[in-house]
């Protein structure tokens, strides 16, 4: 199984997920069509479905247009606002590409509809795969858009949190430096947050992704995975978990608030290409 990291957008990654020996593969979350096209190609692979963890447009923006280019192509998700789906999934469902195995979690929060997609093959020696979507973040987690803390507290201690520490962590953004900032604003003596600082500041400088990372690594950084955490709830001044959680989240939301993001169509324009014959006149 061999993962394809693929950055689009502003910050977001999409994923190939490629099973080796029938170059077969799966898409996370397609935003950006052409790009996984080109890769596609590029990888000689067949794409047979899309994982769509949710229906914000910058992860299922591609759906309608891969469709149309594939026929037969299924697209796998838990919420009807994802455009073309074919295959609404539930908590606990597994799935089956060749080898790769998926087993779907919910969680619910960020959208009312996220789901999370778990990989692996058996009889491998890989560690297993979490694509997280909006959820799970290498040093942080996803915004309460259409849930409550309660919910993502089960989401990271309970659904995700059980995994194996082993698994490695595909996350839908990159946001590692700024995470890991406020992580060290929560946390100033934690030595593992500053390594994994300096480590993904060097990585942003060379423009090289931030992930994956592993669950085992997000429980000594990630101040959403420390919620009983003494330093965490001195940080809060609450002792309650999902109270923690709720705090650390309202923080992380007033911290340093990056400039307005450009217009969602502008990005997508540029991301396409669209603008390449204008700037080349110049």
């Amino acid at each position: 199984m061999k993962v394809k990291v693929i950055s689009v957008l502003e910050d977001n990654y999409m994923y190939l997920v490629i099973e080796e020996s029938t170059r077969h593969a799966v898409a996370v979350d397609a935003a950006v069509p052409k790009r996984l096209l080109e890769i596609i190609r590029k990888e000689d692979v067949v794409l047979k479905a899309i994982l769509t963890t949710h229906h914000h447009w910058d992860h299922a923006r591609g759906n309608e247009e891969l469709a149309q280019l594939l026929p037969g192509l299924q697209v796998f998700g838990a919420d009807e606002r994802i455009g073309a789906l074919t295959h609404r999934v539930s908590h606990g469902q597994e799935l089956s590409f060749g080898t790769i195995r998926v087993r779907c979690l919910f969680t619910p929060c960020h959208t009312s509809g996220h789901m999370c997609y778990f990989m692996w093959e058996d009889d491998s020696p890989d560690a297993p795969a979490l694509f997280s979507g909006d959820t799970l973040f290498v040093g942080g987690c996803g915004q309460f858009f259409e849930g409550t803390a309660e919910q993502m507290h089960t989401n990271l201690t309970q659904t995700l949190g059980a995994l194996p520490k082993d698994t490695k962590v595909f996350c839908g953004h990159e946001c590692t430096v700024r995470n890991l900032k406020f992580a060290l604003k929560v946390e100033p003596e934690n030595e593992a947050v500053k390594e994994k600082l300096a480590w993904a500041k060097q990585r942003d400088d060379e423009d090289l992704p931030t992930v994956p990372s592993t669950l085992q690594e997000e429980f000594l950084y990630n101040p959403f995975l420390r919620v009983t955490e003494e330093a965490v709830q001195r940080f809060t001044g609450r002792t309650d978990p999902v109270e923690v959680l709720r705090a650390l989240r309202s923080h992380r939301d007033n911290f340093k608030k990056p400039k307005e993001r450009p217009n969602p169509q502008a990005m997508l324009a540029f991301d396409w290409g669209l603008f390449g014959p204008f700037l080349e006149k110049k």
